[in-house]
């Protein structure tokens, strides 16, 4: 399918911001007491999370995890209201009560994220029902690990997703690790993808670092969905060039392993192509390159000049009745 070159810029400029805004979160986390809680980063596999939200509209919904940074921003949420959550803050997107781990933007149609390992496929199917009941043209995406993939909600969500033809994209983010668990350690199969043949739906394994590619497929399987016939299982073969969390030392990732993935970087990928066929000038990149650290640093210092929230609003917003 032909890609317009403004798609293709959307995508390395979500990329771009991705990283940039991870970056940072990296230097504040060596910050004694900054922060709070675990830090969960998406080095390395930022064209999954890019490619997929540029097939998608705003009216089309994300599930996502915890390393939802990258599928959130290239959903077009704010930055600052992003970076303010982080910080626990009463402005963060969330009014500080959700920190990093359980980001939710409804206004870019990402109603949550979460921790439990493959919670979100139920969510997904429930999301994608609705959509289907409301007779909307409209589908959900559920992006999830390999590790997710193992767990009874994965099969019992991929079962009633197809039996119900539900408009609803699964997402396998394989970057061969479950937490410290290689993915050879905990599957029996080369391909996650292949596990859709069981539950009659089309299963498609792509080059999780190549975002156009990542673009192609998710198109493919929203036509299909919007069209009514039913449910996709997408794998992206990616990588996470950093640990599990901004604790882990990485030990049981060899380094010649991390090294030759590193080379395989997807923001450099789109990056050189995009100059070698002129989608964008040397000239065009740098000041893309600028808008964006100034994006981040303009959140960061709008977080950190914002307030917690006081005491008394710990239970605001916990039931709607």
């Amino acid at each position: 399918m032909q890609v317009s070159r403004e798609k293709k810029i959307e995508m390395l400029r979500s990329m771009l911001l991705s990283r940039r805004f991870e970056e940072e979160l990296t230097e504040l986390c060596k910050v004694q007491g900054k922060i709070p809680g675990m830090m969960i980063l998406c080095t390395g596999q930022e064209a999954v999370g890019s490619g997929v939200c540029a097939a998608l509209g705003p009216e089309d919904v994300i599930i996502s995890n915890h390393r939802s940074h990258n599928h959130l921003l290239a959903k077009g949420a704010d930055p600052r209201a992003l970076m303010a959550e982080i910080y626990g803050k009463r402005t963060g997107c969330n009014k500080g009560k959700s920190g990093t781990l359980h980001l939710a933007v409804p206004e870019v149609n990402a109603p949550c994220t979460t921790t439990v390992v493959g919670g979100g496929l139920p969510i997904a199917v429930g999301v994608a029902f609705a959509q289907q009941y409301r007779q909307e043209k409209a589908v959900t995406v559920c992006l999830f690990g390999d590790g997710a993939a193992d767990e009874g909600s994965f099969h019992e969500s991929l079962n009633l997703a197809s039996l119900w033809r539900l408009p609803v994209i699964f997402v396998c983010e394989n970057n061969l690790y479950a937490g410290a668990q290689r993915y050879e350690e905990h599957a029996p199969i080369q391909n996650m993808a292949d596990r859709a043949v069981a539950y009659a739906m089309p299963g498609e394994v792509v080059d999780g670092n190549d975002a156009l590619a990542v673009h192609g497929a998710t198109c493919r399987a929203r036509d299909l969905a919007v069209a009514g016939g039913g449910p996709t299982l997408i794998e992206c073969k990616t990588y996470r060039c950093r640990g599990h969390g901004e604790s882990d030392p990485q030990h049981y990732q060899p380094r010649d392993e991390i090294v030759a993935w590193q080379e395989k970087c997807p923001i450099p990928r789109l990056r050189d192509e995009a100059l070698a066929r002129a989608w964008i000038t040397a000239e065009g990149l740098r000041e893309m390159e600028a808008e964006i650290n100034a994006v981040v640093e303009d959140a960061v210092r709008f977080a950190e000049e914002s307030p917690y929230p006081a005491p008394e609003e710990a239970l605001e917003d916990v039931l709607v009745q």
